[in-house]
């Protein structure tokens, strides 16, 4: 089985970005890519951003680089991958990022105007829909949580209202088969409005929840 082209080269391209895999972080997706281009339109100046489940750190590097003046936590629970995270933020001023080893929300103090985050989404019962090469050379952190594939989800709808300022956001990339199960937990964790979003295969890949 081959080794990913990326993993050869040692890094992708995201958002105009060179985002080092060094150290095998999950490889940026297309489907990553097209959602946050659309939600770095709406960050302003100024605003505080927490990329949680952070991986190689491509979504807040991406905020980092393409909107002035705005500071990004990165959150990540695999210790290898702090170090990804830090090879990554070369070059940009170091009083505008934070590295913080989390699960989740356990280690995260303060509180946010935009969490992004990519977390694992695929139900363990479902691998055998999963690419072999992926299987092989991916981190299985980044890409499994539970029976479902809810388990990280689950935690994030439910710890996230208070890790966001007034009228701050988060989004959940998502599979779309789990888009039923979220909207239930999004109408009990008390926000004040949500949208589910669609990429450019037409499928519902992620959903804008509103504090």
């Amino acid at each position: 089985m081959e080794l990913p082209e990326e993993y050869k080269k040692n890094y992708k391209y995201f958002l105009g970005s060179k985002i080092d895999l060094s150290l095998r972080p999950l490889i940026p997706r297309q489907e990553t890519e097209y959602w946050v281009s659309l939600i770095l339109k709406e960050i302003k100046e100024g605003s505080r951003c927490l990329d949680l489940f952070a991986g190689s750190g491509c979504i807040g590097v991406s905020i980092l680089k393409n909107v002035k003046n705005t500071f990004c936590d990165f959150g990540e629970i695999d210790k290898n991958l702090l170090k990804q995270i830090e090879i990554n933020l070369k070059g940009i001023e170091s009083d505008r990022y934070k590295i913080i080893e989390t699960d989740i929300f356990s280690n995260i103090p303060g509180k946010y105007d935009f969490i992004l985050t990519n977390p694992p989404y695929v139900a363990i019962n479902r691998t055998d829909e999963v690419s072999a090469d992926v299987l092989e050379y991916e981190p299985h952190l980044a890409l499994f949580s539970g029976d479902k594939g809810m388990d990280a989800i689950v935690k994030l709808i439910e710890d996230a209202h208070e890790h966001l300022n007034e009228n701050g956001l988060l989004v959940i990339e998502h599979d779309e088969s789990q888009k039923d199960d979220i909207e239930k937990l999004i109408n009990r964790g008390g926000y004040s409005r949500y949208e589910f979003c669609k990429d450019y295969f037409n499928e519902y890949r992620f959903v804008k929840i509103y504090g």
